[in-house]
């Protein structure tokens, strides 16, 4: 067993498996440059062809549990040389702010429903019984007002989402909206 066959035959395989828990690219080549180093480091140790694979993931699954936690240690260090972040509720407002105009886009009985719900956060219990319909219908209500938003948003941007559902980045697309209706 050599290094370069090993490494020829894994790669792809590798980094595939690491682009599963990594979502930055470049952070996904330096974590493979550090099983290679490993792996290089330690061949002389696996003792069968057959168990070259397992043992190969077994130190990609560590070198990403290693990544994870110096990643978790960098970001507490550097935490401590912010400057004070802003109150939680005042970054949910700046963020209603934004997302406000996509609601209020939408026809009046899913645009009230949704400020309640979501930018209010009133319990959907207690709506449910200011309107008068079973807690049941109003959360049918919500998943349906909440479709038409992400319709709204997805008209208007094209999202780049992250491994973890979390978006990254947009592109707004070209077409022009008058109105979201």
């Amino acid at each position: 067993m050599n290094i370069e066959e090993i490494w020829l035959e894994y790669r792809a395989s590798l980094k595939r498996f690491l682009h599963a828990k990594i979502s930055n690219e470049a952070d996904v080549e330096d974590v493979l440059q550090d099983i290679l180093i490993k792996t290089y480091n330690n061949l002389n140790s696996v003792k069968t062809q057959k168990s070259v694979k397992s043992w190969l993931f077994q130190i990609a699954n560590n070198t990403i549990i290693d990544y994870y936690r110096k990643k978790g240690r960098a970001q507490a260090a550097n935490s401590e040389d912010l400057l004070p972040l802003e109150e939680p509720q005042e970054r949910k407002v700046d963020l209603s702010n934004c997302i406000s105009p996509f609601i209020n886009a939408l026809p009046d009985e899913h645009a009230s429903l949704l400020t309640a719900i979501d930018i209010n956060n009133q319990s959907q219990k207690q709506y449910a019984e200011q309107l008068g319909v079973s807690y049941s219908t109003l959360k049918s209500r919500v998943q349906k007002s909440r479709a038409l938003l992400k319709q709204v948003f997805d008209d208007c941007c094209h999202f780049k989402i992250d491994k973890l559902g979390n978006v990254y980045d947009y592109d707004v697309k070209t077409k022009k909206y008058d109105s979201f209706e």
